[in-house]
């Protein structure tokens, strides 16, 4: 099988996919965030820290001068990891692998972390899709900066 013939993804299968992982990456989130506030509640149970001023560890987390953007940070770590790990190693997310489309370089290959990253920096949050429909190849705004292709792949046998 020549990965070169296989056809770009439209704009809709890829809404598809966008959709399931984001409800992935929001259950990530999720988790990251259990796992600090899991900390800062054993810290506080066992006496090493409170939260004074602060009334809980959202509050803390969301209001402290550090520690608040630290957290943001980490947040956006993770999700921009999850992202980053699935497309450099598979191709795909699980959203992708659901829609049965997978992310690949200009050759036909796996893309760099290097290309992730451009990806992701000029996505707008999934937003540059919109330039899929009028493109003549079907290249998402971000595809075309990170020099990307997401194609359909075809149905298992």
């Amino acid at each position: 099988m020549e990965t070169q013939s296989l056809p770009p993804a439209g704009f809709f299968r890829r809404l598809g996919a966008l959709f399931y992982d984001s409800l992935i990456i929001l259950a990530v989130i999720m988790m990251a965030g259990g796992i600090v506030v899991a900390i800062l509640e054993a810290l506080v149970a066992a006496g090493v820290m409170n939260y004074a001023p602060y009334t809980d560890a959202s509050d803390f987390l969301g209001n402290h001068p550090f520690w608040s953007p630290v957290y943001t940070a980490y947040l956006a770590f993770a999700w921009i990891y999850f992202l980053v790990f699935f497309w450099t190693r598979a191709g795909q997310t699980l959203g992708m692998r659901a829609w049965k489309i997978e992310l690949q370089n200009l050759e036909g290959g796996r893309i760099t972390v290097t290309q992730a990253l451009i990806r992701i920096a000029t996505s707008a949050f999934g937003l540059a899709n919109l330039s899929v429909p009028i493109d003549p190849q079907k290249r998402g705004f971000h595809d075309i900066w990170a020099k990307t292709k997401v194609v359909v792949l075809p149905k298992a046998k």
